[in-house]
């Protein structure tokens, strides 16, 4: 029954109801995280083979002649360079291999540009302002580093097809202190939408007014599906091939990493972009780092040699991701489907599900979740500067406990939001 057709005093006895149930998880003791995408301890041991896989008979010296353990190879090794080239359909020339995570590598591509610039044009330390348009709701890390730098972020409303394209082309082809766009394209990042073939088309055609703009395409969740059969797969456009298409080719930089696909953290990521910007890039980290862990990058490519090995690997993962997010699913269904008090998404991949409380109750759900044992992702964090002018949204994150404790956690979830929202509903009865 939708709570807007309910008399007060149904919702004054259903509220006494569900106060009752929240004071006794109270007493529980919980310490239950449905806060950041945390690869579980299952997903994590499904790598460790790859730990062993160097030995002392291992082969050390690569195709080009270059050891292993030595220094060397800015860039990453060839075979690693392949390997990401045919995961994102690349060439391996247009491809830097990095280490640790993307977030270090997307982090070091805008202090590069405040520092030195972007294919010699100013460097942004010198300007007066410099803006980034942000989708929303999107990643806080994204947002992070660009308060960090002092970066003026745009909120940008997303559908189900991506960001407000309109809006995008109006910004960037008429305000030179736009600089960037930060995109999560496949599974975005809470939504877990997968942009459109007209949206991506559009961005590789953007006509920008900053010669250095560039679309900053983190493509996290390319791999990352939850479900075997292609037709209930995710299909994304390839950027870099349309913005070639368009002569857009130094216009963008599409990041990925191997995080959550082996060891979050202690994973090798890759940007693949234009020759220019990979000679740029390059010409900067060499006075930087000599190189980054090449055994690393080798223990990844042994592991994992090619997309079908990947692609193996991830249903592997999916096997135990999929069970616990349609888990939340069908508990958000079950208990708030036709309350009328709020929606959600249903993503095919990825790590979240963003769900959407009445306005103005996300705040007060997640520190109720709080208050007894439930950690979520603070109220505010999908947004720049962490303000969601709505005060709705809130991100799930299903994949680091276990089932029966995300059961448990959703349960109590679910009893905050019925109750936040039947406090915001009488505020008018």
């Amino acid at each position: 029954m939708s709570y807007s057709t309910m008399t007060k005093e149904e919702l004054l006895q259903l509220r006494e109801q569900l106060a009752a149930e929240y004071e006794e998880t109270k007493g529980l003791g919980l310490n239950l995280s449905m806060a950041r995408g945390k690869p579980s301890k299952e997903q994590l041991d499904l790598s460790m083979p790859m730990l062993n896989i160097i030995d002392q008979n291992t082969p050390m010296v690569g195709e080009d002649g270059m050891d292993f353990r030595n220094y060397g190879v800015l860039s990453g090794i060839k075979e690693a360079k392949r390997l990401f080239a045919e995961l994102l359909d690349v060439k391996p020339e247009n491809i830097v291999i990095y280490g640790s995570a993307s977030l270090m590598l997307m982090y070091d591509t805008i202090s590069r540009a405040f520092i030195r610039g972007i294919l010699g044009s100013t460097p942004w330390s010198k300007l007066d302002k410099v803006k980034f348009l942000c989708p929303v709701p999107g990643y806080d890390r994204h947002f992070t580093i660009c308060e960090f730098f002092g970066i003026e972020m745009i909120n940008i409303p997303m559908d189900e097809n991506g960001p407000d394209m309109d809006m995008i082309e109006e910004l960037v082809s008429t305000d030179p202190a736009v600089k960037g766009v930060w995109c999560v394209p496949m599974y975005s990042n809470p939504t877990g939408i997968v942009y459109s073939d007209e949206v991506v088309r559009r961005f590789a055609a953007l006509k920008p007014a900053a010669e250095d703009f560039r679309i900053y395409w983190d493509n996290a969740y390319c791999i990352h599906h939850l479900y075997a059969e292609p037709e209930k797969q995710g299909k994304l456009l390839n950027i870099v091939k349309e913005c070639e298409k368009n002569g857009n080719e130094d216009m963008v930089y599409e990041f990925c990493s191997t995080s959550k696909i082996t060891f979050a953290g202690a994973g090798i990521s890759a940007v693949a972009t234009s020759k220019k910007n990979v000679e740029d890039i390059v010409s900067m980290m060499n006075a930087q780092i000599i190189s980054h862990d090449k055994l690393n990058q080798l223990r990844h490519v042994m592991f994992l040699p090619n997309v079908e090995a990947l692609n193996a690997h991830m249903m592997k993962h999916a096997d135990i991701m999929r069970p616990k997010f349609e888990a939340v699913l069908e508990m958000l269904d079950k208990e708030l489907g036709d309350a009328g008090i709020a929606s959600w998404t249903r993503p095919l991949g990825g790590y979240f599900i963003s769900f959407d409380a009445m306005e103005g109750c996300a705040k007060r759900i997640v520190e109720m979740c709080k208050n007894v044992g439930i950690v979520m992702t603070g109220a505010g964090a999908t947004y720049p500067y962490g303000k969601d002018p709505h005060d709705s949204n809130i991100r799930i994150a299903p994949s680091f406990p276990s089932e029966k404790e995300l059961v448990d956690a959703c349960r109590i979830f679910i009893i905050c939001v019925k109750i936040a929202s039947i406090d915001k509903i009488l505020e008018t009865k």
